[in-house]
């Protein structure tokens, strides 16, 4: 029999890393984070990172700059960084959103470390 764990994360007690991300539930393949309120601001350094990420905005607007595209994210929109992909993102508008990474980003603080960016 596999993992039968149960876990329920309340977002106003979860922890929040350097980079201003709410840990939500996680597992062993996959977690989950929030991106609250992060106001506009010029994209951050581009980085390459050992995950893959799916991501769906719930407020505002961002550009994902990935592998030479520029994507403009609206409400409602979802995307995808595959794992190795070169990206960044520009908030346009006080943003907010929930990504998936798979496995978990925050292994081994994988997330929290500059390795992997890639200075634009």
């Amino acid at each position: 029999m596999g993992d039968t764990s149960v876990k329920k994360v309340d977002s106003h007690h979860s922890p929040t890393g350097q980079m201003g991300q709410k840990y939500l539930a996680e597992g062993i393949r996959v977690a989950m984070r929030l991106w609250e309120n992060e106001e506009p601001a010029e994209a951050k350094p581009v980085s390459v990172r050992d995950y893959e990420t799916v991501g769906y905005v719930i407020k505002g607007r961002a550009e994902l700059h990935l592998e030479g595209q520029v994507l403009v994210l609206n409400p409602g929109d979802s995307w995808l960084v595959p794992k190795g992909a070169s990206h960044t993102y520009k908030i346009l508008e006080t943003f907010t959103a929930v990504e998936a990474t798979s496995p978990p980003a925050s292994v081994h603080g994988r997330d929290e470390k500059n390795k992997g960016e890639v200075k634009a």
